[in-house]
């Protein structure tokens, strides 16, 4: 505990973020951390609680509370309290292998599980993270460590995601032979081209690869493994196989003249922006054009939300943001009390941004598209949107007579996805369940050899859900071939 009554005398303080009408005129990341000092004055209010929620990871009320890497929030708190930044990038790392990535993208479960959130304000666990972790690629201690001898098992990756970065790094560490294989031309999966870069600037992923293969792993891009000739290859060529492709299968929009031009799922809209910005610094004519139109984005999450926001960027008159649900509360109810997961409404980066511009915010709860008009041409120009309420069984139906109609230039569906896609899993013979995801045994697949990680075994997730599962299956892995492991 770094100071004994921190958390009564040191009051909450983030990063400042660059005013919006600023920042939406390029891609960057608009934060601006703060001092060492003052981060470590952040960490001088941690408790050091006799039990730690933070990282906990235990399951309340059906949902996970605290981190589910099981980060060792006081250690390093009280270490870069004391100013002992190298050791806490140390204990960071112990538990967590890509520190930068979380700390940028995830929704920081850890500080909604923190003590001090029970009457107060959380401890700033998400930023003191992304505080060590960029000193310590400041200052040069995150250097390649390749393993001092290897065995003789190779194993091969699919998919370049969080999940099946960390199950290579874990296994690399270990001394085996791995290769991964990403069916996009870069590295990084989700983080790459499903993130947009105002998250997570994509030099950020490329430093992390660039140790990785400097300490010997192998990464093999436009090399999707999706037929069962491949699939086949990759067992006869490799000891051991971890699917780690992810649910790339998006939720669909089953209403009428969906097949109208303009129309397109999130990931694929942002996935092109991404893209382009990467190879030809978004010129005209290499990316969905989006200026000047009347935007439609189907979806109240994250996904949802980064659309408004990159859509914003690229000048669109206007944004509109459908949510099927209510508008949650502002502050904890009863029947969602510490420390399970705040469901309080979240006002995100894309939404302040609409507001700055558009002086409105763009999300318009319990609605949904009954109906899309497409023109003469077959694009999309119109909706006509339904208003919805709880029925008796608390399920959204829709409201009678409640049908509006709105000008629409462009679509793009944030609904989610609904599980891994299926020419992968019937390329490699995998057993799958009624969700969509394949059916394991501790990450051990019905086929022999093969394993599997992240959303495609649980379904969409977290980054730091998709470490985890990758950590986990690196140890069933170690084992099953070693006969036991030193994993963690």
């Amino acid at each position: 505990m770094g100071k004994l009554n921190g958390f009564l005398d040191i009051e909450r303080q983030v990063s400042k973020t660059i005013a919006p009408k600023e920042r939406i005129k390029n891609f960057k990341e608009f934060h601006i951390p703060l001092t060492p000092d003052q981060q470590s004055l952040q960490g001088a209010r941690c408790m050091d609680c006799g039990v730690p929620f933070c990282q906990s990871a235990v399951e309340l009320d059906g949902i996970v509370t605290g981190c589910p890497l099981n980060n060792l929030v006081p250690e390093w708190n009280d270490l870069i309290t004391k100013g002992h930044y190298r050791q806490a990038a140390y204990r960071l790392l112990k538990t967590n292998n890509f520190p930068e990535f979380t700390s940028r993208v995830c929704p920081a479960l850890c500080e909604a599980a923190c003590t001090c959130g029970l009457h107060g304000e959380a401890v700033s666990v998400h930023e003191n993270e992304y505080a060590i972790i960029e000193e310590a690629f400041d200052k040069g201690w995150i250097q390649p460590l390749p393993p001092l001898k290897r065995n003789d098992y190779k194993i091969a990756v699919v998919g370049s995601g969080p999940a099946g970065l960390a199950v290579a790094d874990q296994l690399n560490k270990r001394g085996y032979h791995v290769t991964v294989f990403e069916r996009d031309d870069r590295v990084g999966g989700l983080l790459m081209y499903g993130i947009p870069n105002m998250k997570l600037e994509k030099h950020i992923i490329e430093r992390r690869i660039a140790i990785m293969e400097a300490e010997g792993v192998q990464f093999k891009t436009n090399s999707g493994i999706e037929t069962k000739a491949q699939a086949e290859q990759l067992q006869e060529d490799f000891d051991r196989v971890v699917l780690a492709c992810g649910t790339r299968l998006a939720r669909d929009i089953p209403v009428t003249n969906r097949d109208a031009k303009g129309i397109y799922f999130a990931v694929d809209y942002l996935t092109n922006i991404t893209k382009s910005l990467l190879d030809h610094d978004l010129k005209e004519g290499s990316f969905i054009e989006t200026k000047g139109k009347k935007v439609l984005v189907i979806g109240g999450g994250d996904t949802g939300n980064d659309c408004v926001g990159t859509a914003i960027r690229l000048g669109c008159q206007d944004v509109i943001q459908l949510e099927m649900m209510p508008e949650l509360p502002t502050t904890r109810s009863e029947d969602n009390p510490w420390p399970t997961w705040p469901r309080i409404k979240k006002t995100d980066y894309g939404q302040v941004e609409s507001l700055a511009v558009f002086d409105k915010d763009p999300r318009q709860y319990q609605t949904t598209v009954k109906e899309f008009i497409k023109n003469e041409q077959g694009h999309v120009c119109g909706a006509i949107l339904l208003s919805l309420q709880k029925d008796e069984n608390n399920r959204m139906v829709p409201v009678a007579g409640s049908e509006k109609e709105i000008e629409v230039d462009l679509v793009f569906i944030a609904a989610g996805f609904i599980g891994a896609q299926k020419h992968v899993t019937e390329a490699f013979d995998v057993e799958m369940n009624e969700r969509n995801c394949v059916v394991q045994t501790n990450h051990r697949t019905t086929k022999s050899n093969i394993y599997v990680a992240g959303d495609m075994k649980r379904g969409q997730s977290l980054v730091v859900w998709a470490i985890r599962e990758g950590r986990d299956v690196a140890k069933v892995v170690d084992y099953d071939c070693m006969g036991y492991t030193n994993l963690r």
